[in-house]
């Protein structure tokens, strides 16, 4: 039989999130949120130079508070800290992709793009912290937990290489959607987009626009992403507020990073294999930590060696994808 604390919920440890500190987080996600829709409020392409400068700037805000958690709390929540948001932005850069197939698919035009990674990214924030909550919430109840967050990334570990190898991660086909068939049937769409509006009314009734389908099917996405993300993060840490904080840092920067990465996501045809061995490490991780809990003499995975696992993954599909279009323009060259 396992030992009683194996079943009933062990003694969590200990948030380093007061309640004053999460009122004043979550203050400030909202501004950056406020300032993100005052800079779409006009619709506009999106120059390199500002991407690059936002994407500088959403970069270096999860430095400056992993270096705060370090004088404050020490080195540990510091590389705790470092270790999820890695995670995170590797998985966020897969979402990118997802977002690049929509809107590509839904032909939105450029001058709106920015605004729908808005609302992509605002979904996304919201249910991950509705997801955040239930596994804070699971792990109360015991460290069963651990279990079912580790089968969890491992059923998407095998569906992430099915699709990469199979090809089925880049064909698919947005009208196909549950939700945009529904959408479609349970109300009229207009033919063309008008500009950042959602809804119009046309003709004495009320239409939404393919903004709002492609809104629609971004926020599908996003609950997909957040079943992979929630359970990952909680493999390197059980602190909630350290789940919160490296969710939102990853997000907060995707809609710069879109436009940053928009020609580049296509070329790291190795992402999804990498993502799905970070996923498979993390889901042992938790299971060895589960059973750490019951036989002590299980070894578990210390934080270092889990961060120099995820950057060595990270790099390695890198370099794999890039270089064999690197030889080509070589070769073309000499020739």
């Amino acid at each position: 039989m396992f030992p009683r604390s194996a079943v009933l919920a062990s003694p969590p440890s200990p948030s380093i999130g007061t309640p004053g500190l999460w009122i004043i987080s979550i203050a400030v996600l909202m501004a950056l949120l406020v300032t993100d829709f005052l800079v779409t409020r006009r619709p506009h392409e999106v120059s390199l130079r500002e991407a690059v400068g936002w994407s500088s700037f959403y970069l270096t805000l999860p430095l400056v508070f992993a270096c705060w958690l370090w004088t404050g709390f020490g080195g540990d929540q510091a590389l705790t800290f470092v270790t999820g948001f890695v995670v995170e932005k590797s998985l966020s850069v897969d979402n990118l992709f997802v977002f690049m197939l929509l809107l590509a698919g839904f032909a939105v035009p450029a001058r709106v793009q920015q605004r729908v990674l808005l609302y992509g990214i605002v979904g996304a924030l919201v249910l991950r912290g509705v997801f955040i909550a239930a596994g804070a919430a699971m792990l109360r109840s015991g460290t069963w937990a651990f279990l079912v967050f580790g089968a969890i990334l491992f059923g998407s570990a095998i569906k992430i290489l099915h699709e990469a190898v199979t090809g089925a991660a880049f064909d698919r086909d947005v009208s196909r959607m549950r939700s945009v068939r529904l959408l479609r049937k349970l109300t009229p769409v207009t033919d063309g987009y008008r500009g950042t509006r959602l809804v119009v009314r046309e003709r004495g009734r009320r239409a939404l626009t393919p903004l709002a389908l492609v809104v629609v099917a971004v926020f599908a996405t996003d609950v997909v992403f957040a079943v992979d993300s929630v359970p990952a993060v909680y493999g390197i840490t059980e602190d909630p507020y350290l789940v919160f904080t490296t969710n939102a840092f990853a997000l907060l920067g995707l809609r710069a990073l879109y436009f940053v990465l928009h020609t580049t996501l296509a070329k790291l045809t190795h992402l999804n294999h990498g993502l799905a061995v970070i996923l498979a490490f993390i889901g042992v991780k938790l299971v060895l930590h589960w059973a750490h809990g019951i036989w002590p003499a299980v070894p578990e995975i210390p934080t270092p060696l889990s961060l120099a696992v995820i950057v060595l993954t990270l790099a390695t599909v890198t370099l794999t994808s890039l270089w064999p279009r690197h030889r080509v323009r070589t070769s073309t060259a000499r020739s």
